[in-house]
């Protein structure tokens, strides 16, 4: 499903500076380099982290707070840009203003994280957007309980980091459920995010994240298992 970007006046203006600000910077050369690393996923301007997020601010100078309706048309119309550089710029402004958005942003981060999937945004996305939107009404978290067992390994995938933040907040019964119930996935990406979300739960709880790996080393992929143990 194509998601149209609501009408938006600071969007309009938002979007106009940005592409007219990140074109100036681009380098033809680091952006071949840049969408080769990422496996091609999308086509790069070629812009350096430090110098797109200074761009970034020179674009949002002088501008108000968005709304939710705001956060909607950028970050749509962002990621309908090719460039990969737009939709960092949009996952950005979306964690800045996490706090002003509703529990009813979660379907538009679902298209956000299926649409041009590949870790460099989806991760972020999990355990900013997805994270903190469930944080601030853990209502939400019954939609995670859907999204771990989806098709789509992405939309799974952040079901299983967005409590990467949380620490002493995670509900590890979850977490740990989660971890069940994909450990026998077959690809890397869930694997890797297996142990990673251990991982992180361990430097709150290593005791508890000890426990579970033991109990559930035969199912678990030798790599989750290795991720999840790195630093106990």
């Amino acid at each position: 499903m194509t998601l149209v970007p609501p009408p938006s006046a600071l969007a309009d203006t938002v979007v106009a500076r940005l592409t007219a600000g990140y074109a100036t910077a681009a380098d033809p050369v680091r952006a071949e380099r840049a969408a080769a690393y990422m496996k091609g996923v999308a086509p790069f301007l070629g812009i350096p982290t430090p110098e797109r997020r200074a761009l970034s601010r020179k674009v949002l100078a002088s501008l108000p707070h968005p709304d939710e309706t705001d956060c909607a048309a950028i970050a749509l119309r962002c990621w309908e840009l090719p460039e990969r550089e737009y939709q960092y710029f949009a996952v950005d402004y979306l964690r800045r203003h996490v706090g002003r958005l509703s529990s009813g942003f979660l379907p538009l981060v679902r298209h956000l994280v299926s649409t041009a999937s590949w870790w460099d945004t989806v991760d972020l996305l999990a355990a900013h957007l997805a994270g903190g939107l469930v944080a601030a009404d853990r209502s939400l978290a019954k939609e995670m309980d859907d999204w771990i067992d989806d098709e789509n390994l992405w939309i799974a995938r952040t079901a299983l980091l967005h409590q990467l933040t949380y620490k002493e907040a995670t509900d590890s019964e979850r977490l740990f459920g989660y971890c069940r119930r994909q450990s026998g996935h077959p690809d890397f990406f869930i694997r890797k995010a297996i142990g990673w979300c251990l991982r992180e739960y361990a430097k709150t709880d290593p005791a508890a994240v000890q426990d579970f790996v033991g109990a559930s080393r035969d199912r678990l992929s030798p790599l989750s298992v290795r991720e999840a143990l790195k630093n106990l």
